[in-house]
């Protein structure tokens, strides 16, 4: 038998397929997450978000998926709120369990981190309000959870994002990375209660 890479044992086990022995590490033997994750690529200028139901035994089903885009001419304020309305707005229409998003990534710039720090608490707030539970994802993970590679350019990223949930329409980058992070969420999270 062919051997099998992460992704693949990970779809196999989403799937309900039988993973070969010994390739199974103790973190495959968890239960499949089962429940809507909403996944978030926070930006100021191009939130990603995405919103992917898994089901065990079946392929992930994105249900919605958008970029919050917020043109240069408008002030941060607006930005921020714009946010802030989209993932309500998600959270109105859909039984949400969990939210995930990516970390913010190292940036030398302190003027851009403020901006990001900015858009990922506007992100935050709309969620604490809920009082939905948050994790958070550093790009590198996802990557390695997602791809199979931390390296993964952001094509390899959205072309294995559209391969696991089997959309038909390419996704925009932002869309693709908000879906790796709900996906990533989903293959790694583990249920401490039940441990």
């Amino acid at each position: 038998m062919a051997r099998m890479n992460v992704r693949d044992m990970w779809k196999a086990k989403l799937e309900g397929k039988s993973v070969p022995c010994g390739a199974a590490s103790m973190s495959l033997q968890k239960p499949p997450f089962k429940g809507q994750v909403m996944g978030v690529d926070p930006s100021l200028r191009g939130t990603g978000l995405a919103l992917i139901e898994f089901t065990p035994g079946q392929q992930p089903v994105m249900l919605r998926c958008r970029t919050v885009k917020v043109p240069p001419k408008f002030s941060m304020p607006h930005a921020l709120a714009e946010i802030h309305r989209a993932i309500q707005s998600f959270l109105d229409d859909f039984p949400v369990k969990h939210v995930a998003l990516e970390q913010t990534i190292y940036v030398q710039n302190f003027q851009t981190a403020q901006i990001l720090g900015a858009a990922r608490g506007s992100a935050i707030t709309a969620v604490a309000l809920r009082e939905l539970p948050v994790f958070e994802y550093a790009p590198l993970r996802v990557k390695q959870a997602v791809v199979g590679a931390g390296r993964a350019s952001k094509e390899q990223m959205a072309k294995t994002v559209m391969g696991l949930l089997g959309h038909g329409r390419a996704l925009a980058f932002d869309e693709a990375d908000a879906a790796g992070v709900a996906l990533c969420h989903a293959f790694t999270w583990r249920d401490e209660a039940k441990s």
